[in-house]
């Protein structure tokens, strides 16, 4: 996923009411952006560090600017862009770089399904194969040593996911959790058992029920995000 044009840099000073932020460009003007990411972003925030973000041309949008890139406090790069993880995945499934997740013939988004009112990320499909249900989560909360975390809140609405993705293997589909990793200080992927630990013992439970929990870790920069590899999962 190429940036067209790249992303401009500038100075990160505050987020606040979940959904803006205040930048300061190069000329020293002061913005609000839009803020993309519901969760607490907890490591992806430094007052006075630098930030990148897009620009959109619709007229109709109250704050034009979007943040995208942020600098953690061990200086790596982290996409705080949450919508961006289903879009690297989709890619990466299209161009065969998930080796578990390749050549079905269909490929589905947001398709509704489960008993708790879900919409599953991606259902993929062939004849020659069960269905495949796979749910992406975005991960930019790195802990220590390339250590990284989800969920970095409490996330009801993950726990219910795991159950839903265990619902279907129980009636006998394939049910896949990837972790998508938009952080270049991650190496390695763990529940945040500290943070929420249902959802690390739903996790796990999901684990034991034949859902499949995988990780790949995308490159970052002000160019451009792709996925480039796996990466291990600690449960």
């Amino acid at each position: 996923m190429k940036f067209d044009p790249i992303l401009q840099k500038a100075t990160f000073l505050r987020r606040y009411k979940r959904f803006l932020a205040d930048i300061q460009l190069d000329n020293g003007d002061i913005c609000t952006i839009h803020c993309p990411n519901t969760g607490s972003m907890r490591h992806c925030m430094v007052p006075n560090s630098d930030c990148w973000y897009s620009r959109s041309d619709n007229p109709k949008r109250k704050y034009p600017l979007t943040w995208e890139l942020a600098t953690t406090p061990q200086g790596h790069l982290a996409s705080i862009n949450t919508h961006r993880a289903n879009a690297l995945v989709r890619e990466a499934i299209d161009l065969g770089m998930i080796e578990t997740l390749k050549d079905y013939s269909h490929v589905k988004a947001e398709v509704k399904y489960g008993s708790e009112n879900s919409r599953i990320d991606f259902l993929l499909t062939d004849e020659q194969r069960t269905d495949t249900y796979v749910e992406v989560k975005s991960v930019t909360l790195e802990d220590e040593d390339g250590l990284g975390l989800f969920p970095d809140a409490i996330s009801q609405r993950g726990s219910k996911h795991l159950r839903e993705l265990m619902s279907m293997t129980a009636k006998g589909h394939r049910a896949v959790l990837l972790f998508c990793v938009q952080h270049t200080g991650i190496e390695r992927i763990a529940p945040a058992d500290n943070i929420d630990p249902i959802y690390g013992q739903t996790l796990r439970e999901a684990a034991d029920n034949g859902v499949e929990i995988i990780a790949y870790k995308a490159k970052v920069s002000p160019s451009e995000i792709a996925i480039e590899h796996a990466i291990p999962v600690i449960l």
